[in-house]
């Protein structure tokens, strides 16, 4: 079965970097839209960015722009999310979500969304 596998996850300060990924197995990975969201205790699952099939389009939620860097190597199954100059409010923990879709658009709201993973927890220190 399909399985999108989070890794990276830990506690950083505030201003340090961080870098999860998300493993795709039995997926045609290329074929995906694939996305960041993440999940603060507490609060609902937000959009945090997504990526188009090729990696040609990325979109991010404003809260994360300019610090977040989306990306995806289809050769290894493997979407990125690199986290600079983070901040407490960006504990979560983060999940990845792929969409099917060989498309130029992607939007932070999308009609379906095919598999899920588990998660991986980030938190930031104040």
């Amino acid at each position: 079965q399909v399985q999108l596998v989070e890794s990276g996850g830990g506690l950083v300060q505030t201003g340090g970097s961080l870098r999860v990924s998300c493993a795709a197995s039995r997926l045609l990975f290329s074929s995906y839209k694939m996305f960041w969201f993440r999940q603060a205790p507490g609060k609902e699952r937000e959009f945090v960015a997504g990526i188009t099939w090729n990696g040609g389009i990325t979109l991010y939620d404003d809260s994360v722009k300019g610090r977040f860097t989306i990306s995806r190597d289809n050769a290894k199954n493997t979407m990125y999310l690199q986290m600079n100059s983070l901040k407490p409010e960006d504990t979560a923990v983060y999940y990845c979500a792929a969409a099917l879709g060989r498309t130029s658009v992607i939007m932070r709201k999308e009609w379906k969304y095919d598999y899920w993973g588990q998660g991986t927890r980030v938190t930031v220190s104040s």
